[in-house]
């Protein structure tokens, strides 16, 4: 037999080999996300269980049909759900109870309550939405992590700034996922195709989602500080190896070449940026909570911070938030702004813009 022509008997060289796509991690069994949505699905029907409103009002929603899960009037609680007085008792964040009575244990406890069955269900299902993705990606450690501390975040820059008012719900640990997408995104950036159109798609449901925290009785400062800490955590939590290194270990050509060019796990800057978050996010913790416990008032060194929470327009108002308790043709208002409380006789058939309109004038 003749010589071979091969020139390349071993194989051809490495660089002759098609670049390897990049293969992720592999995916984690999502638990902790469901198990989360359960949780604040109990605990709102325990809340439901404490108030017990056929007890304490002549006015309750479905209190033939639910009994003691009855809810409190719409004028009260237009998301149907229990009273304020119920989920103070249960944990809702009040900033004079943080402050006077050093209750920082609010901080946490409130991002596991929910105002409402409106309130509690789309949180639910945009944490499901939005966390199964994260689990199975980065697991539930990380995930658990995130989804704690950018709620007690969230909670500590609400209670800066919401001062006469309490304060519910996972919003400020949700956009805390959104936060982490969107850091995620960038400090990940050399590994995703269609990056800018993937950037811009999310930061446009960022955006909508805090547009709505304009709207009167949403507490958008939760969702900022939500949002914040999840965007720093991103940096630390979410780092991935950088395609080389991965493409070099899932390939098995280029991981036997003794010639390829050896690559690090991680980039210098998604470094530079893990470090310099970690460093911002623990200031911002211990400025936050120093301010907090000496009873600083957000609002006095930022006149115009409460624009991001509400912005008034002709068809509401974002001061009068009211309390309200009614038997027979008697209402009790109390102002949650300046705790002032008037009793007011009214006919059955009174409207909820009047009964606004009362309030308006009893927070004046």
């Amino acid at each position: 037999m003749g010589k071979s022509s091969n020139p390349y008997p071993q194989g051809p060289p490495p660089y002759h080999y098609p670049p390897p796509a990049y293969l992720p991690s592999k995916k984690w069994f999502p638990w902790l996300v469901p198990t989360i949505v359960i949780v604040n699905i109990v605990l709102f029907i325990i809340a439901m269980y404490i108030n017990n409103c056929p007890a304490h009002s002549d006015h309750c929603l479905f209190a033939s049909n639910l009994g003691r899960f009855a809810f409190q009037s719409t004028r009260e609680n237009p998301l149907l759900g229990p009273s304020a007085t119920t989920l103070l008792r249960m944990g809702a964040m009040e900033v004079r109870k943080v402050v006077n009575e050093h209750q920082l244990w609010r901080l946490v406890t409130c991002m596991w309550l929910h105002a409402g069955t409106f309130h509690v269900l789309a949180n639910m299902l945009s944490f499901l939405f939005v966390g199964i993705r994260l689990e199975q990606e980065f697991g539930f450690v990380r995930v658990g992590l995130l989804y704690a501390i950018s709620g007690i975040g969230g909670s500590l820059l609400s209670a800066l700034f919401v001062r006469r008012s309490i304060s519910v719900g996972a919003s400020g640990a949700l956009f805390g996922l959104l936060g982490a997408m969107l850091s995620e995104l960038l400090v990940n950036w050399t590994i995703y195709d269609n990056k800018f159109e993937s950037l811009v798609s999310l930061v446009m449901i960022i955006l909508i989602n805090m547009a709505v925290g304009i709207l009167p009785h949403v507490d958008n400062f939760a969702h900022l500080g939500g949002f914040g800490t999840g965007f720093l955590l991103g940096f630390v939590l979410m780092i991935r190896p950088q395609f080389g290194y991965v493409s070099k270990t899932k390939n098995p050509y280029m991981a036997a070449s003794s010639k390829s060019k050896s690559k690090s796990k991680y980039k210098i800057y998604q470094f530079i940026l893990l470090i310099l978050s970690l460093l911002i996010l623990g200031a911002a913790f211990l400025i936050g909570l120093g301010l907090l416990i000496g009873g600083a008032d957000g609002n006095e060194h930022c006149s115009w911070c409460h624009y991001l929470s509400c912005v008034p327009t002709p068809l509401w108002s974002c001061d009068a938030r009211c309390t309200s308790n009614q038997y027979g043709n008697q209402l009790t208002l109390t102002c949650m702004q300046n705790n002032k409380s008037k009793l007011y006789t009214v006919d059955n058939g009174t409207s909820t813009s009047y009964i606004q309109e009362l309030c308006a004038g009893l927070c004046r």
